[in-house]
């Protein structure tokens, strides 16, 4: 993740910010599972790119369901 997405995640109030080192398509995120297991109702979450959360839009639809 570049400096400028982690200030400007910053900037929007974000309190905790998960970081992905892997490339491409991998199902692995350790990361993300951190951020699925901890998230309950009425959180928000903040997103650089709609891409950076899920690498498909099937993979999209599953996190959102």
């Amino acid at each position: 993740m570049r400096q400028s997405q982690i200030d400007a995640l910053k900037k929007s109030g974000s309190e905790t910010i998960f970081q992905e080192i892997a490339k491409g398509a991998r199902q692995d995120r350790s990361e993300l599972n951190k951020l699925l297991e901890i998230i309950k109702e009425g959180d928000s979450i903040t997103i650089w790119k709609l891409d950076r959360l899920g690498r498909s839009l099937h993979h999209l639809i599953k996190i959102v369901n």
